[in-house]
């Protein structure tokens, strides 16, 4: 993306090594592409290396390609990519999946996957970061969702495995704290992303009547971290309104339950059944990490 930054915020990004994974595309890349445009020094993670060479290339950015799920993996790109940018202030857990899954007739195996990368990703991410960020003006930002909150049909792997990203970045906070480190948790709804349009973009989805809020724009997106990195917050939630769902979550999650939703059983009847891929393909077999600079 060819994003602005916002001056008033410049000083505070400015310097600052950045790593970030899930960099391919989506959030992940217009974040390192802003976050350079303020002076950051970025380093990325991810998987198709073609397109991580070309966030790479436009902001003269390490990277490797390296599967979250791999804890080794996770290491060895951490600790070569942090060698490179001789330190490291912020990493930013962004990596993630997402496939719709009913809980009765759903494949145990999507669960598992959406466990593996999207918790046990940003785990292993924080876990090999988290030493090179505790100092005092160290950050790291787990990123969770709004279903990490409030939670709908057929998206119960994905709510849980955002769920639990709340919780690692919760605990992570309370962890760091006498480093003088800080933590964030961030928060999105539908935004204009790869991963959501083809999250929606099936059969059952549609039957159910697509999305609850809309799409928003990625902007809205980059803009809420792009604030929320400089002031190192510890919550980051976007677009505007999803800020209050967060603490209210108990009240939201009523409300949507309360939603008429007539369609809902001859969804989750299609979802039973309906091929769909993942919102980014996976490695088969043992995942390695490779590289270039």
């Amino acid at each position: 993306m060819n994003l602005s930054p916002r001056p008033k915020y410049t000083p505070a990004l400015r310097g600052r090594r950045v790593l970030i994974t899930g960099a391919a595309r989506g959030i992940g890349a217009g974040l390192a592409d802003l976050l350079t445009a303020h002076g950051a020094r970025v380093a990325l993670m991810g998987l198709e290396p073609d397109l991580l060479a070309e966030v790479a290339a436009r902001n003269d950015a390490p990277w490797r390609e390296c599967d979250v799920a791999d804890p080794e993996a996770v290491d060895r790109a951490v600790d070569e990519l942090v060698t490179e940018l001789g330190g490291l202030d912020i990493v930013i857990a962004n990596a993630g999946i997402a496939k719709q899954l009913p809980i009765i007739g759903g494949q145990p195996d999507v669960m598992e996957a959406h466990l593996r990368v999207n918790t046990l990703g940003v785990f292993y991410t924080l876990r090999a970061a988290g030493p090179h960020i505790s100092h005092p003006s160290g950050y790291a930002l787990a990123t969770a969702s709004l279903a990490a909150a409030v939670h709908l049909p057929l998206l119960s792997a994905y709510s849980a495995s955002k769920a639990a990203v709340e919780a690692i970045g919760n605990t992570f906070r309370q962890e760091v704290k006498p480093a003088g480190a800080k933590v964030g948790v961030a928060y999105y709804a539908e935004l204009q992303t790869d991963m959501t349009t083809r999250g929606f973009d099936t059969a059952a989805a549609d039957e159910l009547g697509g999305t609850v809020s809309g799409v928003a724009p990625l902007e809205t997106g980059l803009r809420a971290l792009e604030r929320g990195i400089a002031r190192r917050s510890r919550r980051i939630a976007a677009p505007g309104w999803a800020r209050p769902v967060v603490p209210l979550r108990h009240v939201a999650q009523r409300v949507i339950e309360l939603k008429p939703l007539p369609h809902l059983e001859k969804s989750l009847e299609i979802a039973r059944t309906e091929q769909v891929e993942y919102t980014t393909e996976q490695p088969t077999g043992t995942a390695k990490t490779l590289g270039a600079s």
